[in-house]
């Protein structure tokens, strides 16, 4: 049997973690109904995004100061 291989960019862990706490928050509220999971996670994922957006349009790193 083969393993599955995941390799996220440094830029999509930073999301794939926001994310996680978020569902990890849902959960300990009560709001993930049995055979719900994968559209909470899906939820916690568009809203670590935005967040992730929205940081970068607020915020210019050293790297980006020109």
């Amino acid at each position: 049997m083969a393993k599955a291989f995941l390799s996220l960019q440094p830029s999509e862990m930073t999301v794939a973690r926001s994310a996680a706490n978020i569902y990890a928050a849902y959960i300990a509220a009560g709001r993930v109904p049995e055979g719900k999971e994968q559209d909470w996670m899906r939820r916690a994922i568009g809203e670590a995004f935005t967040i992730a957006r929205l940081t970068d349009e607020a915020i210019h790193s050293d790297d980006e100061m020109g």
